[in-house]
């Protein structure tokens, strides 16, 4: 197993040691020093991405070197799967808490309400990221949402509808930009346009919204505690994950008995 000590803190204290899990260097969190940690980042006037990693970024990361290069550039990441944390006992190491967004989500709108930090909720069909800010403002109010925006849209770089996206982005001055396109599309578009945008964090939270909005439901509570979420998730979607976990998650197996038998992976020095 490789440690790497967390080395691009920027001044906004000290990054816990990361593991390596297939080339990406896993920072080991808990909801509540995630937050402080967005906190120092806004308040310090950064321009952050914050990746989260499960066992299907880590596949998409394998064959795509600028998607590892992206999670490892950054100053902050997480864990977001019981299959990430499994393999990190593999390697010899150790990451104590996962952090789902449809678990942490309320810690952190509760976070940024008594920090008076501004959220722009991007993703979702027409109408999910707008329902989805009426329920967080329900459940927090005086949380300020700073706007709104779906998913459909052209995304391209030079687009013109992607450049209104940015000035509305801009315009509404936001602390963290919530981007929920799903991976690696949300990656990719952060990676794309990042450097344009005035916001101090971003994050990539997959299918959050349709969560808030109430569009999609979660599985049963003890499935996620116990670290079998993607079953559930499975059984409520077949046909749209069913290679993602009944092949993906064989493969990422595989390739962590790999990397603990000290084989070389894509990109890797060795």
């Amino acid at each position: 197993m490789a440690i790497v000590a967390g080395d691009r803190n920027a001044g906004r204290g000290t990054c816990p040691p990361a593991i390596d899990v297939l080339g990406l260097k896993v920072q080991a969190h808990t909801p509540e020093d995630l937050n402080e940690s967005i906190g120092r980042i806004i308040c310090g006037g950064g321009h952050d991405i914050i990746p989260n990693v499960n066992v299907h970024f880590a596949n998409l990361a394998w064959r795509r070197p600028w998607l590892r290069d992206l999670f490892n550039s950054a100053s902050v990441n997480f864990c977001d799967g019981a299959g990430i944390q499994l393999a990190a006992r593999i390697l010899g190491g150790r990451i104590g808490e996962r952090i789902t967004y449809g678990d942490w989500f309320g810690s952190l709108a509760a976070f940024c309400k008594r920090e008076r930090f501004r959220l722009f909720l991007m993703g979702g069909q027409p109408g999910v990221a707008v329902l989805a800010a009426r329920q967080l403002k329900d459940r927090f109010p005086g949380l300020i949402i700073a706007g709104t925006q779906h998913g459909f849209f052209d995304r391209d770089a030079e687009s013109m509808e992607n450049a209104a996206v940015i000035v509305a982005i801009n315009r509404s001055r936001p602390d963290i930009l919530l981007v929920a396109l799903g991976m690696p599309l949300q990656e990719e578009w952060l990676a794309r346009n990042w450097e344009r945008i005035d916001a101090r964090v971003a994050l990539t939270g997959g299918a959050i919204l349709d969560y808030l909005s109430g569009r999609m439901k979660r599985p049963p509570a003890w499935m996620c505690r116990c670290g079998w979420e993607w079953l559930g998730r499975l059984l409520i979607e077949p046909r749209r994950l069913w290679k993602r976990y009944l092949i993906g998650n064989p493969l990422f197996l595989a390739r962590v008995l790999r990397q603990r038998l000290g084989r070389p992976f894509p990109g890797s020095a060795s």
